[in-house]
């Protein structure tokens, strides 16, 4: 005797596809703010990522962006060529790439606040609202993430 293998559920009662969906829409939310600004939505995200910690090499901006280097590598490269950052060697390992924003990197990091202004616009949400669901899904990142 065969045992039928109960169907799964709905995609809209799965927290990976309302995450998947949302970050989807998030994403095209930004896209013609991005497109003014001369970005796309990886590099908006590694201009961040050293607006947090600028100087840092590539192997850390990827870290940070859980992204493999051979990622970040070609987006750098695409930055530096739009004159939004530098990279060189590093002193104490060459093998290590430190990457730096210009100061058209800063000022172009500066007028990214529109997409949180457009964030808070679309979602009908005030900023508390929006910061304390931020908050549940990043403790709900780091569960799953922990070894």
């Amino acid at each position: 005797m065969t045992t039928k293998t109960p169907p799964p559920h709905p995609l809209d009662q799965q927290i990976c596809f309302t995450l998947y969906a949302t970050s989807m829409a998030i994403t095209r939310a930004y896209k013609p703010l991005l497109d003014a600004m001369g970005l796309t939505y990886p590099q908006y995200l590694v201009l961040n990522a050293l607006g947090e910690s600028d100087g840092a090499t590539i192997g850390a901006i990827a870290a940070r962006l859980d992204l493999e280097s051979s990622t970040v590598t070609p987006l750098v490269k695409r930055l530096e060529a739009a004159g939004l950052v530098m990279r060189r060697r590093g002193l104490e390992d060459e093998r290590k790439v430190e990457v730096t924003m210009t100061e058209a990197g800063r000022a172009l990091l500066g007028q990214s606040g529109c997409l949180n202004k457009a964030l808070l616009e679309r979602s009908g949400m005030d900023g508390e609202a929006l910061g304390a669901l931020n908050q549940r899904i990043q403790a709900l990142h780091e569960a799953i993430v922990r070894d």
